[in-house]
Order: structure tokens, then sequence, then C-alpha cells
């Protein structure tokens, strides 16, 4: 036998188990451009690595981008694309969204109907491609053209002193935080898009409409047909004129005054032009698109609404969310004139706010308003602080009060569909076909009658069991 061969061997068995054992930590050291690409990583498998940027940008100086970024549930969108791209993200700092930001755009950014406004935002300011300080700065003076995630541009600019601009917010603090799949760069300002800023200031200016209230018309005396004169001034000091009742917070019986009206033949109101703004309202607000499609394509309840109004009615619509509409089942909406009849409990014909409804259930406890679709009613009362509808669970909260008010047509925003309760009809018993349930005597003759009572009257009854 060789020895000499036997030691070989040897050798290479051994050689070949610690190259086993050491491949992982091989493998783990290299750089990423050189370890092997496996079908079934993180990324693809939608699971963040802890040496992620996304994990970095929770764990930053800038709290505030990553709450917004948590508040706008973009948190899986941002895992899907650092799994098939590297990142760059352009990071306010935190004074610069608590304390330099406007606060009435900041409450809109944070409103639930502008959920999509505030993903733009996020995502404008986020670049699908790794740009680094190095990149920039040999870029000097240069200006680049980026896509972001929103579909949007951002400018990226240098300058010969070695600062650069993003949309003409200076880099304070580049690679702020620089990870394997990202890079965080520190600005100084929020960047906002042009499509975001539109829709704000579209709000803006529907909420500046809907505040003014409009004039009343001039009241028509019914009798004469003519213009009622105004009252004449009153000195003061005087006595009021109208009764202390009518000061008194709005309840049952105090519902706060309508608007002016009906106003005549000659249609002092433009119903139809009111309802169509209330809508397109809704539609702005977003939300409610659910609510505003039944009133517009489904049923024609505008041009019904128009004319109440036009003739001196007001009206409140309690609509519901488009979550709660997407709750309702293909039964509920099949039979003919279901959604006419859904959308008449939701109207009631009172002009009441959301303060007004608060304050009548306070005061009262319970309220219940008549709708448009008779005899039914509809429950009011306070919970948790707002004015809860319906009963269990079919109960509905106001959570979005006074989406538009223009004095004659008052929109409330509620969290669920409410529906009548249900009318049970007591059926009569035909005692031919189910007879009551009773326990069955034995029939007794007259003779055992007779015996019975006569035992009855001596106290000795009750040994027979025949006469209990």
């Amino acid at each position: 036998m060789d020895f000499r061969n036997y030691g070989v061997t040897s050798l290479l068995l051994f050689s070949t188990y610690l190259l086993l054992l050491l491949l992982p930590g091989i493998c783990l050291a290299l750089p990423e451009h050189h370890k092997p690409r496996s079908s079934s990583s993180s990324a693809s498998s939608g699971q963040i690595n802890s040496n992620s940027v996304l994990v970095a940008l929770l764990d930053s100086h800038y709290t505030e981008l990553a709450e917004l970024v948590e508040k706008a549930l973009l948190l899986q969108t941002l895992e899907e694309t650092v799994g098939s791209h590297n990142i760059t993200i352009f990071a306010p700092r935190n004074e610069a969204l608590e304390r330099d930001l406007d606060p009435e755009f900041k409450r809109f950014l944070l409103e639930p109907g502008n959920l999509r406004s505030l993903q733009s935002l996020l995502k404008f300011h986020i670049i699908p491609t790794r740009i680094g300080s190095n990149q920039l700065q040999s870029q000097a003076e240069s200006s680049t053209r980026h896509e972001t995630l929103s579909n949007h541009h951002v400018h990226l600019a240098g300058y010969g002193s070695g600062e650069w601009t993003v949309d003409s917010a200076k880099v304070i603090h580049p690679d702020a935080v620089t990870r394997p799949d990202g890079v965080i760069h520190g600005i100084e300002r929020l960047l906002v898009p042009q499509s975001v800023q539109d829709d704000f200031n579209r709000r803006r200016s529907l909420r500046s409409i809907t505040a003014v209230k409009p004039e009343g018309a001039p009241e028509v005396d019914p009798r004469t047909h003519r213009l009622k004169k105004p009252a004449p001034p009153v000195e003061a000091g005087s006595p009021p004129a109208l009764p202390i009742s009518d000061a008194l917070a709005p309840g049952p019986s105090l519902a706060p005054a309508p608007a002016p009206g009906p106003g005549g033949p000659h249609h002092h109101f433009n119903g139809a032009a009111q309802v169509k703004d209330f809508i397109q309202t809704l539609l702005h607000y977003g939300g409610y698109n659910e609510m505003a499609d039944i009133l517009v394509n489904l049923t024609s309840l505008a041009t019904e609404m128009g004319r109440l109004v036009s003739e001196g009615y007001v009206l409140t619509v309690l609509a519901p969310n488009d979550e709660a509409m997407a709750k309702l089942t293909t039964d509920q909406l099949s039979e003919p004139g279901a959604p006419e009849q859904i959308m008449y409990y939701h109207l009631i014909p009172e002009y009441q706010t959301e303060e007004s409804m608060y304050n009548g259930v306070r005061r009262f406890g319970k309220i219940r308003y008549d709708t448009l679709r008779l005899p039914h009613k509809v429950d009011a009362q306070e919970a948790d602080g707002s004015v809860k509808f319906g009963h269990g669970d079919g109960s509905a909260y106001l959570f979005d009060p006074d989406i538009y008010t223009d004095g004659r047509i008052s929109v409330q925003g509620i969290d669920g569909v409410l529906f009548p309760p249900e009318e049970v009809e007591a059926t009569p018993v035909d005692k031919t076909v189910q007879p009551p349930k009773v326990s069955v005597k034995p029939r007794r003759g007259k003779l055992l009658e007779v015996t019975c009572r006569m035992l009855g009257a001596f106290g000795q009854d009750s040994r027979f069991t025949t006469c209990q």
C-alpha cells in the first residue's frame, strides 16, 4: 500500500470540506454585482431586507416624511419598486413639514378624500434610479431632467460651487443615507407637483364659494302676489320681533328657519343649477362618486330635486361615501325602483347643518327626521361626539360635515347606507291548520263532571287525577 497516495487523498478531502464551510461567508462578502442572483430573492418575494433604504427612511432623521409615507399607504408600492430598481429619495427636513408648511395645505393632504393627491406628492420625491452625490458633482454647471414615480419630471441642477438643487429646492444633506438599494438626499423644503397644487387651489375655491350664503329671493304675499315690504327699522332696546323660541337650539320642532321661498310662479330659485353645483362639489371633493352616479345616471332624482328647490323647498342630503355604497348587493339594487327608494330615504325635507343636527341630538337625545320615502323616518342620536343615524348594524355616522351648504341644499357625508326598519306584519294564524299547542285533557262525561263537582265540595277532588 502506497502511504503517499493515501496522504494526498486525505488532504484533498479535508480541503473540500473546508471550502464547503467557508463558501457561504465568501458569497456574503462578494460585491453586489458579483453575487449570484436567485429567482427566490427577498425582493421578488415581497420581503424587504433590514439593510434596505426604506427601513433606513423609517428610522432616519426624516420622520415627518416617513409618517406621511405610512399614512399614504405607499409602503407596499415602494417595496415593489425597490425590488426592481435602485431608487433616489429627496427627503424634506422635519422643520419644513412641521413649521414651514401651510397649515391649510397640510390639512388638505391629510383629508381622506385627498389620498391620491398625497400619494402623487410623495412619489414626486422618488426617482427610480440611483443618483449619488458623485454623479452630480461630475455634472456640475449642468441641468438634467428625471422622471419620478408620479410620472412627473424634476430638474436637477449643479453649480460650480458644488451645490445643486432639485426643482429650485436646495440639497442640504447629500448622501444623508446610503444603502445598497437606494440613497436619500436631504432637501430644504417640500416639492409640490403642479397637479397637486391645482387640486388644492380648486378645493380652496370651492370652499370659498360654498361658504357664501346666497341672498334670499324677495318674499311674495300669497294673497296679493306682490312683493312684501321689508320690516321697518327697530330702535335699540326694543323687544325682539321674533319669539324667544327662535333663538333656542334646533330640534324636532325648533329646526332652523328655511331659506326664503317659495317665490311665486316666476321661480326665483334656479334649482337645477343648485343641484348641479352640489353634484359637482361631490365629485371634486372625492369619495362620493357612486352617490353622484346614482343621482345623475341611474335615476331621475337630480331633475326632481331641482324642481323641488325651484319651488322653494329645502333639502338635506345624507350622502353615503363610496366604501359604504360598495357594500350594497345586487339583490338590493336589482329590484325595479330600488335605487330611487334607497336615495329617497337619504333626503330630509329640511335644511340642517352639522351644527344644527348635533345641537338637536345634544338637547333632545334622539330626533326623528322625515324623509322623502314616506312614511319612513330616520332616527338620529348623539354617539362618540358625532351624530349617529339608524340603529344597530344599519347605522351610520356623520363623519364628513357640511360638504355643500348653499342655504337651500345641505350635503352631509355619512359612512354607511341607511335602510328603514322592516315592517313586521302580524299574520293571522289559521286555527284549523295550525292549532295552538295546549295540553290536551281527557274528555269527561256529564256524570264524571257531577262527581268531581261533589268531591270538590268536600275537598276530596285532589285524590282523583281525572278531576284535576
